[in-house]
């Protein structure tokens, strides 16, 4: 049994059923822990009765200091406070669980994250992280936003690891906004300082061409064969009741768009689901001023950005 824990609200509803679409089809025996950032998305997952998920409220985990610093950060802000809190939380629901894994709730499989498991344990460590593994040509990005991604993160039921989580827990209720700072950045950037200070404890996932993502998919796919196990859709966003941006900042050759199209044909799925069960579809809504239009148009033409109509 492996268990995995995010957090999301009402606003990513469906991101979140994705995922757990695709735990069913690749993860084997599981459970999908979801701690509910707003009572709408509570109320709405306790509708859906989804299988291999249990919930876990918001206010049962919001400790005093949590709760000290919840009304300095924005929406979030708060969600990036809370996520090294998660994990915590799910061995003190389920003692017996040997480790807990957090993913991202825009993290999609294509293939079982057993292979990343078994590295774990052949390393004999207690935590496992992945990179970003930026393509040569987003290199730069490294710098702002951290070698490593709070992604896909495996801590074991162990002293070691809880070390490892409560210095990430502590750093984080002293400073986590979205802004860069030299070594600051959220929740994420903190994870380049693990290997330094947890070396012998942390693990950092070799099978990097597994973990694709905007920033790497067009570098990784063109020298590959294997699936990627998984796939991190930074920046989809539902930009309307039928309309969705799949990316935007990066070029995503024409074989990643291959993945786009497996994601969308669930993502209808979901939504049509919803729809049928009368939850209204939750979407971002993008606001330009007119010189912020004539640079998404630049976007477009320069194939940085790309939107899709939704049939469902």
């Amino acid at each position: 049994m492996e268990h995995y824990v995010t957090l999301f609200d009402s606003g990513f509803l469906p991101s979140g059923l994705c995922l757990h679409d695709s735990l069913m089809k690749y993860a084997g025996d599981f459970t999908l822990w979801i701690v509910c950032m707003d009572q709408k998305v509570e109320q709405q997952l306790v509708n859906l009765k989804l299988s291999n998920v249990k919930l876990i409220a918001l206010e049962s985990i919001e400790n005093e200091r949590l709760l000290s610093v919840k009304s300095t950060r924005t929406k979030g802000e708060y969600c990036w406070t809370m996520t090294p809190f998660v994990a915590e939380s799910v061995f003190t629901l389920a003692p017996e669980a040997q480790r807990v894994t957090y993913l991202d709730a825009d993290l999609f499989f294509f293939d079982s994250p057993t292979p990343f498991f078994d590295e774990l344990e052949k390393s004999q460590k207690k935590v496992l992280i992945t990179e970003h593994a930026f393509a040569p040509e987003y290199a730069q990005w490294e710098e702002l936003s951290g070698k490593f991604c709070v992604q896909f993160l495996t801590f074991t039921n162990s002293i070691e690891s809880f070390q490892v989580m409560h210095w990430w827990q502590d750093a984080c209720i002293e400073w986590c906004y979205a802004r860069i700072e030299k070594d600051r950045f959220g929740d994420q950037k903190y994870l380049n300082k693990w290997p330094q200070l947890f070396g012998k404890d942390v693990h950092v996932l070799k099978q990097k061409n597994r973990t694709l993502a905007p920033w790497n998919v067009s570098y990784y796919m063109e020298q590959q064969i294997l699936k990627p196990v998984f796939y991190h859709f930074h920046s989809l966003r539902l930009v309307g009741e039928k309309a969705v941006r799949l990316y935007e900042g990066y070029k995503i050759n024409r074989q990643s768009q291959l993945l786009y199209d497996s994601y969308i044909q669930v993502l209808e799925e979901q939504l049509k689901a919803l729809k049928s069960l009368g939850i209204n579809i939750p979407f971002f809504l993008e606001t330009r001023t007119p010189l912020q239009l004539l640079r998404r148009i630049r976007d477009v033409c320069k194939k940085t950005v790309k939107y899709r109509l939704l049939k469902y």
